[in-house]
């Protein structure tokens, strides 16, 4: 399984590229708006940092206006792949901009017939947001593994991005049920790596080392 950042800070992503496991970013209006750097400026950064895809949210309304503005953002790097919330709109302009080749995340999936959708309109990526189920109640997991296993029915192309993850435990439930990509913020991302019985064994080892006789 693909790990993302979601994030649009720069020394967070530079900290997860230095570990050698970053696979991409996604980002969004909100991520942005907390960084004290011009818009294209950032994306054109965090895209020269990042190995594999990175997600930059268009904010467009309208069919039309959507595609000309995923056009732009499309040019500020090879590895900028679109990302348009699913509605009506959304589905029309990602059916054009998948057929120019420019790469759409379908965003604000919240049920299995809107990752179908998405899918079949041409998105390469669809992004259920299990947290936000979490948070009224439903089990948010639940709905990656009917993506999942729609997309495996029918051999569709769409990758799945687990989104709004909160904790590590929704990560490893992401990879048991086959999703091909989480992303996460910087929080969870280190989360990932600690473990109190490895502190606490790293811990003894040096101890003990003081204890080893040399030369």
């Amino acid at each position: 399984m693909k790990l993302f950042l979601d994030t649009a800070n720069l020394q967070e992503i530079k900290d997860v590229v230095s570990w050698g496991i970053l696979d991409g970013v996604t980002t969004n209006p909100t991520l942005c708006s907390k960084e004290n750097i011009p818009f294209e400026d950032l994306v054109k950064q965090i895209c020269r940092l990042v190995p594999g895809p990175v997600s930059v949210e268009c904010v467009s309304t309208k069919a039309e206006d959507i595609v000309a503005e995923a056009r732009k953002l499309s040019l500020l790097a090879p590895n900028v792949v679109i990302k348009i919330p699913i509605n009506i709109e959304g589905l029309k302009a990602t059916k054009i901009l998948s057929a120019e080749g420019i790469k759409v995340n379908m965003t604000l999936i919240f049920s299995p017939s809107q990752a179908l959708l998405a899918a079949k309109a041409g998105a390469a990526y669809v992004s259920p947001f299990i947290g936000r189920l979490d948070d009224i109640s439903h089990h948010g997991m639940e709905l990656v593994e009917e993506i999942v296993t729609i997309f495996e029915n029918y051999n569709l192309e769409a990758e799945v991005i687990v989104a709004s993850v909160r904790h590590p435990g929704h990560v490893v439930e992401a990879a048991l049920l086959g999703a091909h990509i989480t992303t996460m913020p910087y929080s969870v991302m280190e989360k990932l790596v600690r473990h109190p019985l490895t502190d606490i064994g790293i811990e003894r080892f040096l101890q003990d080392w003081q204890k080893v006789t040399h030369k």
